[in-house]
């Protein structure tokens, strides 16, 4: 296509229409020049999100120049890149925070802590006073198989652990067969012991 070419001239912006687009851009703020300010430059650390408004060719000679650190020594710099991995926000170690820093004041709810923590909701003193409370007399409501274990053992549902494991030496060695003359009703009595032990065993009963 020729530069005197008709199609070319409609196509390209006009002279006029450049000169409107100029008037109504406001000036370059570069010392001494005149042209219109199109492009923004960044005014420096500290001042995010303010620009300089510049013609093309004073950005570009702006931007080969521009140091975001300048200022700053070699240490700075690598402490404030450390930091901008996790968005400049305090951080802790796995497993701890900033109670246990020190940088926020801590209180425990649980009676007779010894390391303070915060617990709004006084959940650890909850379950402080659970344990606190699981050598009294109270117990879960016990299921079928458990009570039936107990019986074999010829207990109450309120027998306590000791007992259990008394009653368990008492009756093994009553009904062993050595003791019993190899009777075979003993040795059924005594397997059904042992199977009710093992299970109250494993239901943590004993």
């Amino acid at each position: 296509m020729k530069l005197e070419s008709k199609y070319f001239d409609s196509v390209r912006v006009k002279p006029d229409q450049e000169q409107a687009v100029r008037q109504q851009a406001p000036s370059c703020q570069w010392k001494g020049c005149a042209a219109a300010g199109v492009h923004k430059a960044p005014r420096g650390r500290g001042r995010e999100g303010e620009y300089f408004l510049l013609c093309l060719d004073h950005v570009r000679q702006f931007n080969a120049s521009y140091n975001y650190f300048q200022g700053m020594s070699n240490t700075e710099v690598e402490a404030y890149q450390k930091d901008s991995i996790t968005g400049h926000r305090p951080t802790w170690k796995a497993g701890a925070n900033a109670w246990s820093h020190g940088t926020r004041e801590g209180r425990s709810n649980a009676p007779g802590s010894q390391n303070p923590f915060n617990d709004p909701h006084e959940f650890f003193a909850h379950a402080a006073g659970a344990a606190a409370g699981s050598g009294s007399d109270s117990r879960r409501a016990l299921k079928p198989l458990e009570l039936k274990s107990l019986e074999h053992l010829n207990l109450s549902s309120g027998a306590s652990r000791d007992e259990i494991k008394s009653r368990f030496k008492e009756l093994v060695k009553r009904h062993h067969p050595d003791a019993n003359g190899g009777d075979n009703r003993s040795e059924d009595k005594l397997r059904e012991i042992i199977q009710a032990y093992n299970y109250l065993k494993q239901a943590g009963l004993v």
